[in-house]
């Protein structure tokens, strides 16, 4: 039996697509793969979304053990979110994914 964010899976793929599945998800993740990021300039860095829509995803991901969530004591204060090391082991299978599909069906211009 497989877990996310209070739902049951029996299988591993189907839990995974509901992990990865939603509009800006995987951009998310993605904006994350390369250390810390705060708040704004994760914001900055994903033109059209809300902050209301980022949020609710970066708890679902905290909530979940994929990222973590560290504030800074500045006036006024900073929060910068990371990938933990089983966000970073999702990265790895998403640029997996992404490198078969390159394969798959080329490059796009």
């Amino acid at each position: 039996m497989y877990s996310f964010d209070g739902k049951a899976y029996d299988c591993p793929f189907d839990c995974f697509i509901d992990i990865i599945k939603g509009k800006w998800r995987t951009s998310i993740l993605l904006a994350l793969a390369d250390g810390p990021v705060f708040f704004a300039s994760l914001q900055r860095c994903l033109p059209g979304i809300s902050a209301k829509v980022l949020t609710e995803n970066l708890h679902v991901f905290e909530r979940n053990g994929l990222i973590t969530r560290t504030v800074h004591a500045t006036v006024p204060p900073t929060v910068a979110y990371s990938l933990t090391d089983r966000g970073e082991k999702l990265i790895r299978v998403m640029q997996g994914i992404n490198g078969w599909v390159d394969g798959f069906f080329g490059k796009p211009f």
